[in-house]
């Protein structure tokens, strides 16, 4: 796991190794281990090439070094990630006559390349971000892995190219400026996060996901090589005659795969159903105590150690626990708006953080259980949708005059429903995907601000080119392995462990085990009303009743209590006070009306109050 960064520039740079040095210098957390560079030597009309590199070591202690070329030194690589089948393909391209110079899984990926061209990456599991510059065809290849769980940023003017694994690097490369894009602003407000390819900087934008670009003769082309199976409806063949078991030896190899490495590791346990069954089939394959990490708080109802405490002793793994406060929040946030380079979407960002920073005393690496939700329909969204068309039925006025007008003034202690009858009533699919999680619908947002879209997000493509005769379960899960989980999850956790210098692992986010999830009937992830029936009953012999049969709690922090209480006067001052950088963007009357009714405790405004305070931490940092 580490940090690139690079650029093609058709003028000559005669600070160039200052350049990218202070480029890689930005990210250095991400790999704090060590750092390496690779200039070209341009003649004529070729572009100026520089490729950096700052690596946390995983595999290969002694010689993975990069940037690694190919044998004769004209191809050259930057990379960020883990390629878990590497032995088996490094076998295969030494007998097709390939010579390897170290055992790691970025010279892979070199040879690769030279045997299999742009295609190369059709034959990576794994997680990866990398740049190849092939120096005979002066041509360069930018690639992500399929569901984007390594990041890739890109700045384009005039032919010439920057990118990095982070914005704050590119931000470092002379007259890229921090200007703030501002349809990005009405789409952050939509979705609670900045849909891909865009960021909320203008002129920097994401390489998609599943996707790789080719930079030839001054031009950069994208091309989209992996699409999730979701995206098509369903295609009734024969079952395996064990689902179950079939799955399950998908996810233990999933794990097991993962489990590679030279430097000690451990996993993320909350206590619910994803960690847990990831450290259950870690256990299987260590001959060790698992070592685990658990987030806590002191408010009992938001903390689930009491859970993590089970499973814990019930697999006898090496435990460790870290509570958390208020003061954490207030304290971090700022740092960590910073290391995203983004506002930070979900509270979670701050407990992933600090247990991040406890685990790397004692690892490198770590197994989360991330994507199982978008993967196996985790989420009460995905039963709730599917009533969507039924519920669309009913009379408007009795939809929007009747039903939600009475559950509108519920207390909000009913908010799940509050927002499960709030998006129902939304005939747009696109409107009611962000909605989901608590996002504003578009009169809402044109209620509360003065901003005004140009081309917001929700009218493009992905996530939204998912077939029309697709299940409502498999729509609504193309949407989140396209989007929520890209651009917000995956995100969350690369900048949040990288942030502490920790690889994250992530076993539910394997494209193999996505495609035979996939190639079920929906009734395997959604039954009886509840969500990721498969898991369940691959579980059921495994892990403990208590875990099993709990609700689904999510990973959340108490800062409904928080806003009203020891944060109420730093919520006031960053969203209403003096030197507030956003509230020209708004309404005052409607925002102060929104604080007062949370702050009161007459409605949960709760993340949009975190959504706004984020940015205006964003600003402070940036703009």
């Amino acid at each position: 796991m580490c940090g690139l960064a690079g650029f093609l520039h058709h003028h000559w740079l005669n600070r160039r190794g200052e350049i990218l040095r202070s480029m890689t210098n930005a990210i250095s957390h991400r790999g704090p281990d060590d750092e390496g560079f690779w200039f070209n030597q341009p003649s004529g009309s070729a572009p100026q090439v520089a490729l950096g590199h700052r690596r946390l070591s995983i595999i290969d202690l002694a010689t993975g070094h990069q940037p690694i070329g190919n044998e004769d030194g004209s191809v050259q690589i930057v990379f960020n990630g883990e390629i878990y089948n590497f032995q088996p393909l490094r076998e295969e391209l030494i007998r097709r006559g390939h010579r390897f110079a170290t055992a790691s899984d970025t010279e892979t990926i070199v040879h690769a390349y030279e045997e299999f061209g742009d295609h190369c990456v059709t034959h990576l599991r794994g997680m990866f971000a990398f740049a190849i510059w092939d120096n005979r065809k002066q041509r360069l290849l930018l690639a992500r892995d399929p569901f984007g769980k390594k990041p890739l940023f890109l700045h384009e003017r005039d032919g010439n190219l920057v990118f990095a694994s982070e914005i704050k690097s590119i931000l470092k490369f002379p007259g890229v400026d921090a200007r703030l894009e501002e349809n990005a602003l009405w789409d952050y407000h939509t979705f609670r996060y900045v849909p891909g390819p865009q960021t909320l900087f203008q002129g920097i934008r994401k390489l998609n996901p599943g996707s790789y670009a080719v930079w030839e003769n001054g031009i950069l082309r994208e091309t989209r090589y992996f699409t999730p199976p979701d995206s098509l409806a369903f295609n009734q063949h024969a079952e395996p005659a064990d689902p179950v078991g079939a799955f399950l030896e998908q996810l233990d190899e999933a794990v097991r795969i993962r489990m590679i490495s030279d430097v000690p590791f451990g996993a993320f346990l909350s206590g619910g159903l994803d960690s847990s069954a990831i450290v259950a089939l870690m256990s299987r394959h260590s001959n060790l105590p698992v070592k685990t990490f658990s987030v806590g708080f002191s408010e009992a109802k938001y903390s689930e150690l009491q859970y993590a405490k089970v499973i814990a002793d019930h697999f006898k793994t090496d435990h460790h626990e870290l509570i958390i406060s208020a003061d954490h929040m207030m304290d971090e946030l700022p740092k960590l708006v910073r290391h995203r380079d983004a506002p930070i979407s979900e509270t979670a960002d701050i407990p992933i953080y600090l247990l991040s920073v406890e685990a790397r005393k004692s690892v490198k690496m770590v197994l989360t259980g991330e994507g199982s939700d978008e993967i196996l329909g985790g989420y009460n969204k995905h039963v709730v949708e599917s009533f969507a068309g039924a519920y669309q039925l009913l009379p408007k006025f009795l939809r929007r005059h009747v039903i939600e007008a009475i559950v509108e003034r519920l207390p909000y202690r009913f908010r799940s429903l509050k927002t499960a009858v709030a998006t129902l009533g939304l005939d747009s699919f696109n409107e009611r995907m962000p909605r989901w999680f608590g996002a504003l619908s578009s009169a809402e947002l044109a209620r509360l601000s003065h901003l005004r879209p140009t081309a917001p997000a929700s009218n493009k493509t992905p996530p939204f080119d998912v077939s029309a005769n697709n299940s409502a379960l498999r729509k609504i899960l193309y949407f989140d392995q396209t989007s929520w989980l890209p651009d917000n999850l995956l995100e969350r956790g690369d900048r949040m462990t990288m942030a502490a210098s920790l690889e994250a692992r992530m076993p539910f986010m394997d494209h193999v085990l996505a495609g035979f999830v996939s190639s079920l009937p929906d009734r395997y992830r959604i039954r009886n009303r509840r969500g990721k029936w498969i898991l369940r009953e691959a579980m059921s012999r495994i892990l403990p009743k208590a875990i099993l049969d709990r609700p689904k709690v999510g990973f959340s922090m108490p800062v409904n209590e928080w806003f009203r209480g020891p944060m109420r006067d730093y919520v006031y001052d960053h969203l209403t006070g003096p030197n507030s950088k956003i509230r020209s963007y708004y309404h005052i009357e409607p925002l102060k009306k929104m604080l007062n009714e949370h702050m009161q405790g007459r409605q949960n405004h709760e993340k949009l109050i975190w959504c706004l305070l984020n940015l205006e931490i964003w600003h402070r940092a940036y703009l």
